[in-house]
């Protein structure tokens, strides 16, 4: 019976505070990916310029995974938590004197250091969900606590949709629909960029004060020894070794590059999308909240039908469905591609948890702690891939199809490479299970 449970009642306790942590990260992944736009807009940046606020978020992740992994390794899971809240608070109170000094590089420092946190959040809450119970319940166990994680998504972008982006002075538009900040005087702008910054500034702000009263609860709490402590862990040189030698990790930590680009620009751009048919930020960031609403749909979907099927095929099954929604945003102009765009979320739902359980499926408990900072840290591939979508919009037109259409191309040969991880995997299970 107790492999049936997803968690066991010892262990409740811990999994509902740890998986508290899921929706926080939630919250600054996708506050921050409508920025983009409205960065682009205030401080007059091209979109390939604007997509460095990506840059610098996923750059976090990809700096501090693995000083996150050792970190744990050699101190304990509530040191880390407790290390990653601090830095996310310390990185959300920089907005205060970036948005007085005007300067985007400024800005871009501050998401790069509240990523610190994230890294040290994200690479030590998810293998100790993993661990919560019975392995082969493993990979539900963590698309259940991921499924809070797109709750927070919701709320950050329910944030930036009905209280940054409506506020915004250098968004507003004549009758034509054109935006009017470019063509005021530079005091005008000044005086409009002082405000605009401001409101970008708050809910930062308010997100830190949050993470510190998170910070000071688990710090107060007396969670087991047993259970914040990391298993016995092998030498690094050894546990690197390992992990190179197992196939189905070593394509997953490649697998989760890209499926993250691919999340990262199809949320990040569905407000450019939208924009290209006339529509305004503040409205096109409703589309994207109702993304996230099929996002989240999907996640409780995929958990409950891993119940009844393979992990690894179901990922395939979903990649397949949102290469197809791919091929409807490039090649449909109107308000049937941003729909397809928006039917990406709903297949992308179980992709981050499925891949990360199946690479550390058979990874050595030894091995988990870095097995698992290198699945963390290829979330830089939402730091990589963005840039190079913004490029290929700043295009305006290719061929005669809109560019910002074509970029999804990149997002489209993600989904592919999933769809290859899928099934290689589950042809990599079912083998075992014949052998």
């Amino acid at each position: 019976m107790a492999k049936d449970k997803l968690v066991e009642s010892k262990y409740l306790f811990i999994f509902i505070l740890i998986t508290s942590l899921f929706a926080l990260w939630g919250f600054a992944n996708d506050i921050t990916n409508p920025m983009v736009a409205a960065f682009q807009t205030v401080m007059e940046l091209s979109a390939a310029k604007a997509s460095l606020v990506q840059f610098a978020f996923y750059g976090g992740y990809a700096t501090m995974a693995i000083p996150a992994a050792l970190f744990i390794r050699k101190h304990s899971y509530k040191s880390g938590i407790l290390l990653g809240l601090a830095l996310y608070a310390i990185g959300a109170f920089l907005f205060i004197p970036a948005a007085q000094f005007q300067q985007f590089s400024f800005f871009c420092v501050s998401l790069y250091v509240l990523t610190f946190g994230l890294a040290f959040l994200e690479t030590t809450a998810n293998p100790f969900i993993l661990s919560l119970g019975a392995k082969e319940n493993a990979t539900r166990r963590l698309n259940l606590s991921q499924s809070f994680n797109p709750m927070g998504s919701l709320m950050g972008m329910s944030v930036a949709s009905f209280v940054v982006l409506p506020q915004l002075l250098s968004d507003k538009r004549d009758a034509a629909g054109d935006i009017i900040f470019p063509t005021l005087s530079e005091a005008e702008k000044a005086s409009i960029r002082l405000h605009d910054l401001a409101v970008i500034r708050n809910p930062y702000v308010i997100i830190g004060c949050v993470v510190l009263a998170v910070l000071i609860i688990i710090a107060l709490t007396k969670v087991p020894k047993t259970d914040v402590q990391p298993a016995k862990t092998n030498s690094t040189g050894k546990s690197l070794s390992n992990l190179w030698r197992n196939k189905i990790y070593r394509e997953g930590v490649l697998t989760q590059m890209f499926y993250v680009a691919a999340q990262i620009m199809t949320w990040t751009f569905i407000i450019q999308y939208a924009d290209n048919l006339g529509i305004n930020k503040a409205t096109a960031q409703t589309y994207n909240i109702i993304a996230m609403a099929l996002f989240l749909c999907g996640r409780f979907i995929a958990t409950a039908l891993m119940k009844y099927v393979n992990s690894s095929r179901l990922l395939a099954i979903f990649a397949v469905g949102a290469a197809m929604c791919s091929i409807g945003a490039i090649t449909i102009v109107g308000k049937g591609g941003l729909y397809c765009l928006m039917g990406i979320s709903a297949f992308m739902s179980l992709m981050f948890p499925t891949i990360y359980g199946i690479a550390l499926e058979n990874v050595d408990a030894q091995d988990a702690s870095l097995g698992a900072a290198f699945l963390v840290e290829a979330i830089v591939g939402g730091a990589i891939m963005p840039p190079l979508q913004g490029m290929i919009i700043d295009q305006g037109e290719i061929l005669g199809h809109p560019a910002v259409n074509v970029s999804f191309v990149l997002p489209l040969i993600c989904f592919v490479i999933v769809f290859i991880y899928g099934l290689r995997s589950y042809r990599a299970r079912k083998s075992v299970i014949m052998s």
